[in-house]
């Protein structure tokens, strides 16, 4: 695996600490900037949005400009994003510098995807995106139990000010150690890789990938609550827990990403599968502090056990745009950590408690292994098939990896 790989899952870890670290943050927030807590979790959301919206509008403007000089901007303009958030006097100007920072971590996160692509073997794609997504899992076992801590003990806005360091130390390792990208042989056009969204299998992927994030960010959202109001935990025990999740997390982004090349349809349905058991459990003995701890661990597991699948999946199916393929995943992923929060905070909101946020993430991931089914068929009957937007100037047709028999 190319150093620059690595260097990007490192880059990775301030920005999944940012995006995450408001999981352990509410109860302060929500007090220091007097609104509720389903209130404070749309600030989940806000991120979520931005990097929705973000990601293919800075891959389309970014399509023809220097890999390494647009990380560089993006990564600076994310730590800016952080230091506006540290400053910010009203829950307003917060959630602006939500979206700000949202825009510019999709941005990352697509260039970055597509860089580590390709720069990889065909076969070697799930690894690659591993270690990206291994950024994250490092986020939630050290950024986000550091920002709770932080915030448990030097206020929340000492956890924005800690990002933004990390911005900065990031910004370093991307301006010295990522190598120049050499420009591609032929420049890339935006109708040609607007052909993939023509592909029904591209859009399976991405309502698969959004119903599976979404599941689990309907409840890891409203953790911190679920804790301490429900499982009777103190406060303190918040920033340990983020860490068990992010430990789980960092297991099986490794397991995930070690099979997800061989067997992509067996990773991606089984782990959303087990997404669904466990935060159907979690809804049934969320008073019981050792069975939420110990689920919470798990959910960490099998979610990002998914995760390098889900990533793999959308760059097979669509090579032929490996930018735009890199924003749709990330832009998939955060409509579902849009639709989660929000989807948690509408039963908080109606009264049936925080443990409901479980049972409806459960709901969420039951959809997606349905429609995870479903492309299983389609890609079952398609057999060998030439990737979204091939065509006569494309390479001879590319052969999707299929595990299909053994699932």
């Amino acid at each position: 695996m190319p150093l620059a790989v690595y260097i990007l899952g490192l880059s990775v870890f301030a920005l999944g600490t940012s995006e995450f670290m408001l999981s352990g943050l509410l109860p302060p927030l929500a007090d220091d900037m007097n609104v509720s807590i389903p209130t404070a979790g749309l600030l989940i959301s806000a991120f979520a949005i931005g990097m929705v919206i973000g990601a293919p509008l800075l891959a389309v403007a970014t399509l023809r400009l220097p890999r390494r000089a647009t990380l560089i901007a993006l990564i600076s303009a994310f730590g800016l994003g952080q230091v506006l958030g540290a400053l910010a006097p009203t829950y307003e100007v917060l959630f602006a510098s939500r979206v700000i920072s949202a825009f510019a971590c999709a941005g990352f996160w697509a260039v970055g995807a597509s860089v580590a692509i390709a720069m990889v073997p065909f076969d070697a794609r799930a690894r690659a995106m591993a270690v990206m997504i291994g950024g994250l899992s490092i986020a939630n076992v050290v950024g986000v139990p550091a920002g709770a801590f932080l915030g448990e003990h030097l206020g929340w806005r000492s956890a924005f000010w800690a990002v933004g360091a990390a911005s900065a130390i990031a910004l370093v390792g991307v301006a010295t150690l990522i190598p120049r990208i050499p420009p591609a042989a032929e420049k890339p056009l935006l109708r040609r890789e607007l052909t993939i969204y023509r592909d029904r299998q591209v859009w399976l992927a991405i309502v698969v990938t959004a119903l599976a994030g979404g599941a689990v960010f309907c409840a890891f959202s409203y953790l911190a609550p679920l804790l301490t109001d429900v499982a009777g935990l103190d406060s303190g025990w918040v920033p340990t827990v983020l860490g068990l999740f992010g430990v789980g997390a960092l297991i099986g982004t490794a397991i995930g990403g070690r099979y997800a090349d061989a067997h992509l349809f067996t990773v991606m349905i089984s782990g959303i599968t087990a997404s669904a058991v466990l935060l159907a459990l979690l809804a049934l003995t969320a008073s019981n502090p050792v069975a939420v701890v110990t689920l919470t661990f798990l959910l960490g597991v099998s979610a990002f056990y998914t995760a390098p699948a889900l990533n793999a999946r959308m760059f097979n199916i669509a090579a032929a745009a490996p930018t735009l393929a890199g924003a749709t995943v990330t832009a998939a992923f955060n409509s579902g950590n849009t639709a989660g929060p929000w989807l948690g905070g509408v039963m908080i909101d109606a009264d049936f408690g925080f443990a409901s946020t479980a049972w409806a993430g459960s709901a969420m991931a039951v959809a997606a292994i349905g429609l995870g089914v479903l492309s299983l068929r389609h890609h079952r009957k398609a057999g060998s098939r030439i990737v979204a937007g091939s065509g006569p100037a494309e390479k001879a047709p590319v052969r999707v990896p299929s595990d299909a028999e053994s699932v």
